[in-house]
């Protein structure tokens, strides 16, 4: 295996950056390490700290065989830092510094806007761990249940990720932030995380399943984004948390899958022909299909924020320093400078939606949002195939971009989900039938009792196609504590 693929599990932190030949940094890091115990079993998942789960961990960073599973208490899980193996002679692929050697350290000049790019990734990992914390108490299954863990403990990783390279590369200043990132809480009036939708709760299993195909979503994007970036050390630290991240949009899109499969085999066997029916399906204890829209149009609209505005003039400047790339930067072709391009830009103006070229370097936002979009899609488009299979006419969709908006050029305007232009009272009086209502949150809820029988589903999600770790159906993936 390449030097610097396998994981030093001798120490208190696992890492393959030679931790032991910088004291200073092992120092302050073992110091943070009491604090994010304490946030963990404070803040991770209520009432699970004593039971045994069977968790994948890293060994190393190798594509191949990098990770092994076994039984684990989450509170000894061993988080670590994890860099992808190095590229020999990398150089900046845009900007103004394109075609000079990559930086193993941060320019000064960049100090500042890096150190925010840091901080806000590394805040959105323990803000989604607070949301689902207690998720646990309803699980459909252990199946689920442990793979809602796995995404706590890897989330929990790449918090560990952004602090690192705050503490090795910012001093003091990366000190604090670290410090701070365990200080605030999601949805806290006065500690809150930094962007909305990660204060938003994650109250049933449906919101988590939307949460992981949606959010974790963006999460992949900005991390390819990042790395893309001039500064090495946080293109390898990226490169890694993707191996990691596509495992989180896996448990959603087959989530959403497994509940309209099992919402389509109880229509089928109630010999329901309109699935739009809602009381009736609904009485059959499952998922009625024009609730997940609902749930999809809110998750869906609440993501579109965190790409921020439209035009953003921090997105060019962090893309001409080198900071932070394109999606697949790599894989584009053109000059990677951007300075005659134009983006074609989707502008919110009296009252219109229309199409309007703008800079592309003003634009980077709304390229990221756009690539995002198209991804949601095909997920959207699989689950539509199983609905067709099935022989319903009814077809889940996305939400138009400008629909049920807080950033952004369409925030506040009165667009319905299908794009139509609505005034506000309009928009005011339908907004059940677009979000979701108190009674479609009461029946959720009503849905979230726990399944912890090994091999057993709640009623409402089909089983897996798979186990974990071509582990048998049957396999008890969390053996709870006494």
């Amino acid at each position: 295996m390449p030097a610097g693929t396998q994981v030093d599990y001798d120490g208190l932190i696992p890492n393959n950056i030679g931790l032991n030949a910088d004291p200073a940094l092992r120092r302050a890091l073992e110091t943070w390490h009491p604090g994010y115990i304490d946030w963990w079993k404070g803040s991770g998942p209520a009432g699970f700290q004593d039971s045994l789960v069977y968790l994948r961990t890293a060994i190393g960073v190798d594509p191949e065989g990098w990770a092994r599973f076994g039984f684990v208490k989450m509170p000894d899980y061993r988080w670590g830092i994890l860099l992808a193996p190095a590229v020999e002679g990398r150089r900046i692929g845009f900007g103004a510094h394109k075609g000079e050697p990559a930086w193993q350290d941060v320019p000064g000049e960049y100090r500042a806007a890096l150190r925010r790019l840091l901080v806000i990734q590394g805040d959105t990992e323990p803000a989604s761990v607070e949301q689902q914390r207690h998720l646990g108490a309803t699980a459909p299954s252990l199946y689920d249940l442990r793979n809602l863990f796995q995404v706590n403990v890897e989330e929990g990783r790449h918090l560990w990720a952004m602090v690192y390279l705050l503490q090795k590369y910012f001093g003091r200043d990366g000190r604090e932030e670290a410090e701070d990132l365990l200080r605030r809480r999601s949805g806290d009036p006065d500690a809150p995380r930094m962007l909305g939708a990660f204060n938003e709760a994650t109250p049933d299993w449906l919101s988590f399943f939307l949460f992981t195909f949606f959010t974790d979503r963006d999460g992949k994007m900005q991390l390819a984004a990042l790395a893309q970036s001039a500064f090495d050390p946080l293109s390898r630290t990226c490169r890694f948390m993707l191996t990691e991240e596509a495992h989180h949009m896996f448990v959603g899109d087959t989530g959403i899958q497994r509940i309209v499969q099992r919402t389509l085999e109880a229509m089928r066997a109630a010999g329901i022909d309109d699935p739009t029916d809602t009381d009736r399906v609904r009485a059959l204890g499952v998922i009625d299909l024009p609730t997940l829209q609902r749930k999809m149009n809110l998750h869906f609209s609440l993501t579109l924020d965190l790409f921020g505005n439209e035009l953003s003039s921090n997105a060019a400047n962090a893309y001409t320093a080198g900071l932070k790339g394109r999606y697949r930067e790599d894989k584009i072709d053109d000059d990677h400078l951007l300075r005659d391009a134009t983006y074609p830009v989707l502008r919110w103006r009296d009252g219109v939606a229309a199409i309007e070229p703008a800079p592309a370097l003003s634009a980077l936002n709304m390229r990221l949002r756009d690539d995002y979009v198209a991804e949601c899609e095909h997920g959207v488009a699989r689950w539509n195939k199983a609905i067709a299979a099935a022989g319903y006419d009814f077809r889940l969709i996305l939400p138009h971009v400008g629909f049920n908006r807080r950033i952004g050029a369409f925030a506040g305007a009165p667009i319905a989900p299908d794009g139509a232009v609505l005034d506000t009272a309009a928009w005011q009086a339908r907004r059940d039938a677009f979000l979701p209502s108190a009674a479609d949150g009461a029946y959720i809820e009503s849905l979230m009792r726990p399944v912890a029988v090994p091999g057993q589903y709640a009623p409402w999600i089909a089983p897996p196609r798979a186990g974990i770790d071509n582990k048998p159906g049957d396999f008890e993936y969390v053996r709870m504590a006494e």
